[in-house]
């Protein structure tokens, strides 16, 4: 869950669930609760039809004719159900829907006690009953308890019940897919210029473009217009960084040189003379070093075009062959079409002139170099493998280190694996890669470089 409208939209929908569940609760009690209240008035309905119907006989009983207003309670297995019955619970009537039903009905009820009761049949079944105390009077002025009960299957309810949920369900769930899909477009309507300052910043990172656009809504400017401030500086340091490190060698060098051609136009001899030609050379080669350590930038070059590799392999290779014309060598090449430098044209210069002319130097009649290209899914730079591998003698294993670590002291360097594979090391450490010394299937050394692509 990395992306904003995914997260959103989780939270939203756990937010309307449990919302629409809620609603739907109370809906649903709701309905059961009408529901009941209108099996009831039906209930009351029923019996006071009952109490309408029945008559008095001669001798003290009461009688229901034969034809009632509910044809239902003439009907076996209709659902409605009618019962008379005195005071010592002896039937006196009973409805013809009741044969092969055994309800129970109360016994005792004072005159006009009502009960209604939720129960049971053997079949699994429930019914809704209710009864009712009476006193009646007959001609003769005898008054006899009954209890009057009707009682209606709760099989119907529970149907309509059961619908109404399905329905109810079924309601909630489309609007809730409807504000999910309307609510994904909103998001993407108003988030959209978030997705374009993480795309403009991917094309930054890539070198397609220098800086952010215009264009953005008033609560994101502030963070593009101090997001390129920020671009436009470190771009103006970089320069600037370039310019004063190009000033000092021309000051450096220049007084070196002419010490140096002094000394040549007046030879000398003698210990003195020698000594200083010494510290000369030694001073120059400590400039050119400390220049080559501090040119490697290691910038991200946010901003800045990529350097396309194979124009830079091949404009060293062309130098190193015409160097090396004498040694009757070859060099072999298996570099990616497409691979790209995302950083600073002069790092890769160092970088792959320092690798090549250490090998160049080294080797017996051949080298290889191969690069590779690495990607990743989280970023639209890619990084970069370099393979140089050579005929020479190699390096020793317990050698490595003292090579990689040197050029801090400048009498302890040693020419063709000293300055060069330092500035090679301070390069590959400031893009945050690896480099790696082996010995190599050709025999000699074989020096791998990985630069992540971040």
């Amino acid at each position: 869950m990395s992306s904003l409208s995914a997260r959103l939209l989780l939270w939203v929908s756990v937010l309307l669930i449990a919302f629409f569940g809620l609603t739907v609760f109370a809906l649903d009690l709701a309905f059961q609760s009408v529901g009941e209240r209108a099996m009831r008035d039906r209930l009351d309905i029923h019996l006071f039809a009952l109490l309408a119907a029945a008559e008095p006989e001669e001798f003290g009983q009461l009688y229901m004719p034969g034809d009632l207003p509910e044809a239902r309670f003439a009907n076996p297995g209709s659902g409605l159900y009618g019962h008379i019955q005195d005071q010592k619970g002896v039937r006196i009537w009973r409805s013809k829907s009741s044969v092969g039903s055994d309800i129970s009905y109360d016994a005792k009820l004072n005159p006009g006690g009502r009960r209604y009761l939720l129960r049971g049949l053997e079949d699994g079944s429930e019914i809704m009953s209710l009864s009712m105390g009476v006193e009646w009077e007959f001609d003769n002025g005898q008054v006899t308890p009954y209890v009057f009960s009707v009682a209606e299957s709760m099989d119907p309810y529970y149907a309509q019940v059961s619908k109404f949920r399905k329905q109810l369900l079924g309601w909630f769930a489309s609007l809730i897919v409807l504000l999910l899909l309307a609510l994904a477009l909103l998001l993407r309507r108003v988030l959209k210029p978030l997705r374009r300052i993480e795309t403009e910043i991917s094309e930054v990172e890539a070198g397609v473009r220098p800086e952010l656009g215009e264009g953005y809504p008033k609560e994101l400017r502030g963070v593009t217009r101090n997001t390129n401030t920020l671009l436009r500086s470190e771009r103006g340091r970089r320069e600037r960084y370039r310019q004063i490190l190009d000033n000092l060698a021309h000051s450096l060098k220049t007084p070196l040189a002419v010490m140096q051609n002094l000394l040549e136009d007046r030879p000398q001899s003698g210990p003195g003379a020698d000594e200083l030609r010494l510290q000369i050379s030694r001073m120059d080669e400590i400039v050119r070093y400390q220049l080559q350590k501090a040119s490697a930038a290691g910038s991200s070059g946010l901003g800045a075009e990529p350097v396309p590799v194979p124009d830079v392999v091949q404009q060293i290779v062309h130098t190193l062959d015409k160097v090396y014309a004498g040694k009757e060598m070859r060099c072999l090449q298996a570099v990616d079409n497409d691979a790209l430098f995302f950083g600073d044209r002069g790092d890769l210069m160092e970088l792959l002139g320092n690798l090549l002319d250490n090998a160049y130097k080294w080797c017996r009649q051949q080298v290889r170099l191969s690069v590779s290209t690495l990607k990743s899914e989280h970023s639209k730079r890619q990084g970069l493998e370099i393979s140089v591998d050579e005929d020479g003698p190699g390096i020793d294993e317990h050698d490595v280190d003292e090579v990689l670590n040197r050029g801090t002291r400048t009498d302890e360097r040693v020419e063709g694996q000293g300055i060069g594979l330092a500035v090679v090391k301070e390069i590959v450490s400031l893009y945050r890669g690896q480099l790696a010394i082996a010995r190599s299937a050709m025999g000699g050394a074989s020096i791998r470089v990985t630069i992540p692509p971040e």
